[in-house]
């Protein structure tokens, strides 16, 4: 009985000295890399199944890029409502958290036949839990103006929403802003000090999201989110946006790896008012891949 009674503290003892480092592998989940090479997918799904669907999302699809093979291609549908969420979407199949995001991306070119398109390409995470509310981080670019990439994040609960934002013209080296602003009411204030790093970013020429596949990512810690590109001549790492300095803006919770293609008739391009006409042509953004790598345990 004695011997009974040791064998089963023990056991209680080694149980409850796993229980931190199972809570740590559900905080950072096993890393994901998908080239879209084929044309079932292994980390992610559409958002929308049925009728139509496979048609607006489509992996394993010819790029006809120098370089690049197979991608995802996410096609907007000129019928389609207007709003985040409404067009093609794929969502991880898991839920991600802290780590390194990276992906391969080109947007579409609607210029020459569309000018004033409103459409929007998102590279994001997302995901609502009821305490302590969103947790997004974002990458977009409205299509009338592919030198513009707008990037920042979202918490806070649903009707009292928080956005830490900047919006950047990298082809002439052009900070909009970089602010805070709250909803409803829309409040705004400019983002100061550590929180506004690097306060200057150089032109990168001749750059346009539409013209080649450029590589994105950001670094998303507990106290700090960094925004970055790969620069397509020198290769070096480009810092678009190295918030630090405030816990203000940065999610905590788990999320969903996301990528999606949605008409706005609401949000024109920083350089483009009128840019907010409904599609008239199945426009294509392609992704090469997407990767996550979480944080490594302390």
């Amino acid at each position: 009985m004695k011997l009974l009674k040791q064998k089963i503290l023990i056991s209680s003892v080694l149980i409850l000295a796993l229980l931190p480092v199972f809570s740590q592998q559900e905080e950072y989940p096993a890393p994901i890399k998908e080239d879209f090479s084929k044309s079932s997918l292994l980390y992610f799904h559409p958002a929308k199944e049925g009728k139509g669907s496979r048609a607006l999302c489509k992996s394993g699809v010819r790029s006809h890029t120098k370089g690049v093979k197979k991608v995802l291609a996410l096609k907007i549908d000129p019928k389609g409502p207007a709003g985040a969420g409404r067009g093609p979407e794929i969502i991880s199949n898991d839920f991600v958290h802290f780590g390194t995001y990276a992906a391969s991306i080109k947007i579409p070119d609607v210029r020459k036949v569309q000018p004033d398109a409103g459409a929007v390409v998102g590279y994001f995470t997302y995901h609502v839990d009821s305490v302590p509310g969103l947790s997004e981080i974002d990458y977009e670019w409205l299509v009338a103006d592919p030198e513009i990439i707008y990037i920042g994040t979202w918490t806070g609960q649903h009707g009292k929403l928080r956005r830490i934002g900047r919006t950047i013209n990298l082809a002439k080296g052009i900070i909009y802003s970089t602010a805070y602003k709250e909803r409803p009411g829309e409040y705004t204030r400019p983002l100061t000090g550590d929180q506004n790093q690097p306060e200057v970013i150089p032109a990168i020429e001749q750059y346009d999201a539409s013209s080649k596949f450029y590589t994105y990512g950001f670094d998303w810690y507990p106290d700090r989110i960094r925004w970055w590109m790969i620069h397509p001549v020198t290769t070096d790492t480009v810092v678009l946006w190295d918030y630090r300095g405030s816990l203000e803006g940065i999610p905590q919770n788990h999320s969903h790896y996301r990528m999606n293609f949605w008409h706005t008739d609401s949000w024109p391009v920083e350089t483009n008012q009128n840019s907010v006409e409904k599609p008239l042509h199945r426009y294509k953004t392609l992704i090469d891949w997407m990767s996550y790598d979480p944080l490594p345990l302390q």
